[in-house]
């Protein structure tokens, strides 16, 4: 059975945000982004399983390990006291609000891609 197009931009979407939130875990200094790159790559899992339609395992990944396990490590890093002063006047990442909207728009024409050209049951 082969992957029609809509199927296939979805996999690889989701395998991107999967790889970059793996090497985000590892690569962040700040524990806390580290924990939301970890989010990222759960969801990344969560969005293959729905293509596989294992909608039961990707509800299973969206609230055991993305709601409470990644919650269960947050609460442990603000336990640990590992916050800063952090100014907030200044964007430590330069560009990231056009990038998210970027991403956000694309994300919203793959959903309407994957309604236009999917064959629903």
């Amino acid at each position: 059975m082969a992957a029609t197009r809509p199927d296939a931009l979805t996999f690889v979407w989701a395998a991107v945000a999967i790889i970059a939130g793996a090497l985000g875990v590892v690569i962040a200094r700040n524990p806390v982004h580290s924990a939301l790159m970890l989010i990222m790559t759960l969801f990344g899992v969560a969005v293959i399983f729905i293509e596989l339609q294992a909608n039961f395992l990707a509800a299973v990944q969206v609230i055991v390990y993305a709601g409470a396990i990644v919650v269960l490590f947050l609460f442990v890093i603000m336990l640990l006291g590992v916050d800063k002063q952090e100014n907030l006047e200044t964007e430590p990442l330069w560009g990231q609000r056009p990038v998210a909207l970027a991403l956000v728009v694309l994300a919203l024409a793959g959903v309407l891609a994957l309604g236009i050209e999917a064959h629903w049951a």
